[in-house]
């Protein structure tokens, strides 16, 4: 198979956008053309102020700074992206279903089929597919058929690559890979494509980290490493419970159990819960995997990772009610923090969501604050739950742009990001500004307490007693 010279990508969200930037700085003799039907998204990858990229990722808009139509280009034409590229990534959203069939646990797989179907529709020369979204074991059979069915006489090879980035750190996940995962068939022209997709790596990934397996494990390791991390988490919040009901502290167990070189030190550190678009929908996936070829006991295992979770974020909301005297209704709440954790400004999942919606249906007044995350966002996201109308949500929350500013007359102040900024805060004049007595709640456990109580804050500290 011929030197990849040409690559289109499908989708210019939180995978699709980092990636191929890296791949259009590691790889200058490939054309790297990211593609999306969103007029609005494109034009922010292409706006000269590259502080207005649509994703926000550390070192994200230096690369892009270097590569913008150079080799690496953004465009609604998606028809034309396809027809000249020989490999063509698809890097769409695939929710969890909220309608029929698997409705709650199984992924929406609506675009990942118009992504096939387009592609059989405009292919006139062979293409190699590769699956970047996060999809259900046996999907590439699914996008297989429907390609091979186009009666043009174009062989299409299907390749699983998942990403394994953390948002917040994905440009450097990308840049230094613990291992790249391609799957594919053990036929010759798989292997070939297979091959074809290494080398685009071999040009900056060592070429031992490169994992080459059938497609079926590969689109089972990327469900699979997601439900052994989330896990931890769970893991570690369930303990963090337990902790606050005795002596023990939550970042002296962590701590212990860390230095076992068994389980090491790495995810566990208790928080409000896990959020962003991996974590739950990729566990809720193997759920309903599990489900439907009968294996209930595996199927009740990683489901209760997700309830575990879930009862995280409510037992933070339920203690900021009690805390406060048993109603919150029209006491001003601020909450510090929105993305699902810091240097990101992706919201899906986030715990902040599903502490506020808990709030608001106690009638409190929630002021939010967080320094990535627009107005906009925020409300869609609570609109997006349909607990209440647009307009109650609107009336009861409030966005602003200054931290200080919304500490003025707040009963209490909850961090549901552990951004770094707020803990180079003036703490003493928040609590000046703030009814009292005044109240934090450090849900991503980044305050020291024994200075916010010396300050004069009645402070709770997740995992603590």
């Amino acid at each position: 198979m011929k030197k990849i010279s040409k690559i289109c990508c499908i989708g210019a969200g939180y995978v699709g956008g980092p990636t191929m930037s890296v791949i259009a700085l590691k790889c200058p003799d490939i054309q790297v053309t990211v593609v999306d039907l969103n007029e609005k998204r494109i034009a922010l990858w292409n706006d000269s102020n590259l502080d207005k990229l649509p994703i926000y990722e550390p070192g994200l808009k230096e690369i892009v700074a270097k590569t913008r139509n150079k080799n690496l280009f953004f465009s609604t034409d998606v028809d034309k992206g396809i027809d000249e590229a020989e490999m063509i990534f698809i890097s769409v959203n695939t929710p969890t279903k909220t309608y029929g069939k698997g409705k709650g646990q199984a992924a929406d797989l609506k675009n990942i089929e118009l992504c096939a179907r387009n592609i059989a529709k405009v292919a006139k020369q062979d293409k190699i597919v590769v699956e970047k979204s996060t999809l259900p074991v046996r999907t590439a059979e699914a996008i297989k058929s429907i390609l091979d069915n186009t009666g043009k006489g174009v062989k299409f090879e299907i390749l699983s690559n998942p990403e394994f980035l953390a948002e917040g750190t994905a440009v450097e996940d990308l840049l230094q890979a613990d291992r790249v995962l391609i799957g594919g068939d053990e036929t010759p022209s798989g292997m070939a494509a297979r091959n074809a997709l290494s080398e685009v790596y071999e040009n900056w990934i060592p070429k031992e980290r490169i994992l080459q397996t059938n497609v079926w494990s590969s689109e089972l390791s990327k469900l699979v490493a997601n439900a052994f991390l989330a896990q931890r988490v769970s893991s570690i919040n369930s303990i963090s419970a337990l902790c606050e009901k005795t002596d023990a502290n939550i970042a002296e167990v962590s701590k212990a159990i860390g230095f076992d070189s068994r389980i090491g030190s790495r995810f566990l550190n208790s928080s409000v819960g896990f959020g962003g678009s991996c974590f739950q929908k990729d566990i809720l996936n193997l759920v309903y995997i599990a489900k439907s070829f009968g294996l209930n006991e595996v199927a009740d295992y990683w489901e209760q990772v997700i309830i575990m979770n879930d009862y995280q974020k409510r037992r933070f909301a339920d203690n900021i009610v009690s805390t406060l005297y048993n109603t919150v209704t029209d006491k001003k709440i601020v909450f510090y923090g929105w993305a699902f954790k810091k240097d990101t400004n992706d919201t899906r999942e986030s715990a902040a969501i599903y502490v506020a919606d808990a709030l608001l249906e106690e009638k409190a007044q929630i002021i939010v604050y967080d320094p990535k995350v627009s107005e906009d966002t925020i409300y869609n996201d609570l609109d997006y739950l349909g607990t209440r109308s647009p307009e109650e949500n609107r009336k009861l929350l409030k966005v602003v742009k200054d931290p200080l500013t919304a500490s003025e007359n707040a009963h209490a102040i909850a961090i549901l990001t552990e951004w770094d900024e707020f803990k180079t805060y003036d703490w003493k004049a928040i609590y000046n500004n703030m009814l009292k007595p005044a109240f934090v709640f450090d849900g991503r456990r980044i305050l020291d307490k024994e200075e916010m109580t010396a300050l004069g804050f009645h402070f709770y500290k997740i995992g603590q007693s």
